[in-house]
């Protein structure tokens, strides 16, 4: 401690480095032309932490025009598939689904539907995951 009562900077790190907390992730998209760029953000995340003794927690929600992103047979939908089975959650929006005319049978079996994308994010911050927008 320093005479001001702080730690040294040096040992604050020791500190933060020797705890070992969960890494939560809430990917969103709302726009269809910004998948790649997502998938690739969230693969590149998941080899980050490849290895390492943190627990990594990964959502992808979509709402807006991104839902279509999760019909079965798009262009990304195998990419979304191995992410998936590599823990990542995949989340739509109900509302956006409705405003867009799609049905919930039509997507992917590994994506969950939430009420609202908009509470899903708000819910997510509020319990510590770090929002990214691609």
């Amino acid at each position: 401690m320093d005479e001001a009562g702080a730690a040294p900077a040096g040992k604050a790190r020791e500190t933060l480095q020797g705890d070992v907390m969960d890494v939560k992730v809430i990917f969103h998209i709302n726009e269809m032309d910004k998948w790649q760029g997502l998938l690739h953000n969230a693969a590149n995340l998941l080899a980050a932490y490849e290895g390492d003794e943190k627990t990594l927690i990964v959502e992808v929600l979509a709402n807006g025009g991104a839902v279509g992103g999760y019909l079965l047979g798009a262009r990304d939908i195998e990419e979304m598939k191995g992410l998936a089975d590599q823990g990542v959650v995949f989340a739509a929006c109900s509302n956006a689904l409705k405003g867009q005319g799609i049905a919930a049978d039509r997507l992917a079996p590994f994506v969950a539907v939430v009420p609202a994308g908009v509470r899903e994010l708000a819910d997510r911050q509020m319990e510590g995951y770090a929002y990214i927008k691609p």
